[in-house]
């Protein structure tokens, strides 16, 4: 069998991806950056008489908070669906629909930021609750669909680069079981107790996310291809 670089890409620090793979993860790139685009859109210019514009826009803290939790949020999942196809050699229906999963998910938190952020500026206490659950669970099914694609490669190492150690995908699933539960507290502690405090658990969480993410592990080696597996030509840049 001839090696067929017509229908490989190649990648820094592993094998190359086949064309489907590749096709696949184009097509995840384009969906988290429409979505994290679409983040943005909430945040609406206050219309106030003249004089009031500082006070309306400090007013308009929600949806700060919200933008920044969220927009955090989407990128870990970016940066951590590269490191997860970065060891993926190849696809199959199974690995595509479990994709789709998480990219369905995750198009549901600017949904689901728009109403939590309009809920905290305009809404009374049961408006603020419901929009928290609300988030909550979004951030729950999330966390969810990354343990059912965690799982499935668990499953199926022939879908995986040989060099990928055994226990890597079992501790990214306990990382998304760490995230459908507490995202599960911060409905429970909202709904029951204060919905400011959800929203300290919302923000904590993708900081959580953010530093146990291998994603994050990568982009620093990618700095220094001596570490990698398979570097670079030292003239090629990233």
């Amino acid at each position: 069998m001839g090696a067929d670089t017509s229908s490989d890409e190649a990648r820094p620090g592993g094998p190359p991806l086949r064309r489907e793979t590749s096709r696949l993860l184009s097509f995840s790139d384009g969906v988290f950056a429409i979505i994290i685009t679409l983040l943005v859109l909430d945040l609406q210019p206050p219309r106030v008489g003249r004089g009031q514009l500082l006070a309306a826009l400090i007013e308009q803290w929600p949806a700060y908070l919200a933008y920044v939790t969220s927009y955090v949020f989407v990128a870990v999942s970016w940066i951590n669906h590269r490191a997860t196809f970065n060891r993926v050699t190849s696809s199959g229906k199974g690995l595509q629909w479990y994709n789709l999963g998480v990219l369905f998910s995750t198009a549901l938190l600017p949904f689901a930021t728009s109403v939590l952020s309009q809920a905290l500026r305009e809404g009374d206490r049961a408006d603020q609750r419901a929009g928290v659950v609300l988030y909550g669970l979004a951030g729950g099914f999330l966390s969810l669909t990354w343990l059912g694609l965690y799982h499935y490669l668990a499953r199926n190492r022939d879908l995986l680069d040989e060099a990928v150690a055994d226990s890597f995908f079992p501790s990214e699933r306990a990382r998304a079981a760490a995230g459908v539960l507490g995202y599960g507290l911060a409905v429970l502690v909202g709904y029951l107790a204060n919905p400011l405090l959800a929203l300290v658990i919302f923000l904590l969480l993708p900081i959580f996310f953010s530093l146990t993410s291998s994603g994050l592990y990568e982009l620093r080696h990618l700095r220094h291809p001596r570490h990698l597996r398979h570097p670079r030509h030292p003239h090629s840049r990233g």
